[in-house]
C-alpha cells in the first residue's frame, strides 16, 4: 500500500485555461498548513518549478483552516506570483473561513462535509437533528426577507427594515439591525450571533425581545439565547455555533 504524501503538491495547470493546483496532505502531520505551503513553495524554487503567474485553487482535504492561515497561504503564494482563487474542502468551517475572504469554494467532487464537533454547550435534541447550515454571501437590505431550514451564517449586514428568520441558529457576520427569528418552528436552542448585534427585534421560538440602545462591546461578537424563557444577551463564545 502507497503511503499518502507528506508534504503539499504543487501542480501547474495543464495549459487548458485551469489554475494551478496546490494539494495539502493528510492533516495527521505535525506541521501546520502554512508550513506546508511554505515549504512545498520554497522547494519549487529550488528546483526552478515555480508554475507561471496565475490563478490557484487549493485542495484542503480535511483540513480546518482558519481565516488566519489562509490569510497567511494567501500571501505567501502572491508573493511567488500565484493568487488564491479557489478553495476545495470537505471541512465545513474551512468552506466558511474562505468563504468569508472571497474565495470560490466548493466541496471535492463525491465529497461530503466532514462532521464537525458537537457545540461547547449542552445541545438539546432539536438542536443536533437541524437541516444543515445555509451559508448566504451579501448584505439584507430594507424589505429583503431571507427564510432557511436549519441553521444560516450570512456573512454582511442585516440593514433596518430587512429579516432572517431560520428554524436553527441565526448567525451574521456583520452587523445586525434588522429583525431575526432564530428557532422559527419552535426551537428554544437557537441561538441568534451577531459581530454587532443591535436589531429592531429578536425571536427565538416563541419569544419576543427589542434590541438594546446602547454602544455594542468593542472587539466582541454578541449573542442572543432563550434563558427561562426570556431572551438573554451577552458576548458571544469565541466558537460559533457551526456544527449543527
Amino acid at each position: 500500500m502507497t503511503a499518502p504524501p507528506l508534504s503539499a503538491l504543487l501542480l501547474p495547470s495543464d495549459g487548458s485555461g485551469a489554475p494551478h493546483r496546490l494539494v495539502l496532505p493528510s492533516p495527521e502531520g505535525t506541521l501546520g498548513a502554512p508550513e506546508l505551503v511554505a515549504a512545498a513553495l520554497a522547494s519549487a524554487s529550488l528546483l526552478q518549478s515555480l508554475p507561471a503567474a496565475g490563478a490557484l485553487d487549493l485542495h484542503a482535504g480535511a483540513w480546518w483552516l482558519p481565516v488566519g492561515d489562509l490569510q497567511a497561504m494567501a500571501l505567501q503564494l502572491a508573493q511567488a506570483g500565484l493568487c488564491l482563487q479557489g478553495l476545495l474542502s470537505s471541512n465545513r468551517r474551512t468552506l466558511v473561513a474562505g468563504a468569508a475572504l472571497g474565495l470560490e469554494v466548493r466541496l471535492p467532487p463525491a465529497a461530503s462535509p466532514e462532521p464537525e464537533p458537537a457545540p461547547a454547550w449542552p445541545a438539546t435534541e432539536a438542536e443536533v437533528t437541524v437541516a444543515p447550515l445555509t451559508l448566504h454571501r451579501g448584505t439584507l437590505r430594507s424589505g429583503d426577507h431571507l427564510q432557511v431550514e436549519g441553521s444560516v451564517l450570512l456573512l454582511g449586514d442585516v440593514n433596518p427594515g430587512a429579516r432572517v428568520s431560520a428554524s436553527g441558529h441565526v448567525l451574521v457576520w456583520g452587523r445586525l439591525r434588522g429583525t431575526a427569528h432564530a428557532g422559527c418552528r419552535g426551537d428554544g436552542g437557537a441561538r441568534i450571533v451577531a459581530l454587532q448585534l443591535r436589531p429592531l427585534q429578536l425571536r427565538i421560538a416563541a419569544a419576543v425581545a427589542r434590541g438594546p440602545q446602547g454602544s455594542p462591546p468593542p472587539g466582541l461578537a454578541e449573542q442572543a439565547s432563550l434563558v427561562d424563557g426570556a431572551i438573554r444577551l451577552e458576548p458571544a463564545p469565541p466558537h460559533w455555533p457551526l456544527s449543527d
